[in-house]
């Protein structure tokens, strides 16, 4: 296997992988104590942990657009 198909391969990988993950991890955020104050409104807890799922996914997504557009250029 060539370098360059190996780099695509693998940048493909990693992408899927954040999106399968950090789905994952936000749903059992989603059910802890902290994420919600006594009232049910979101705490910082769980906004901070949204922007980070939230900004992982489009790395992910864009990582694997990438890998996919490296593999077919």
């Amino acid at each position: 296997m060539e370098l360059p198909v190996f780099a695509a391969l693998v940048l493909i990988v990693a992408g899927v992988w954040s999106l399968v993950v950090w789905p994952q991890f936000l749903r059992r955020v989603m059910k802890d104590p902290r994420a919600r104050d006594a009232d049910g409104k979101a705490t910082k807890f769980l906004t901070v942990h949204v922007v980070l799922v939230s900004v992982s996914m489009v790395l992910g997504a864009a990582t694997a657009l990438i890998g996919i557009m490296g593999l077919f250029a």
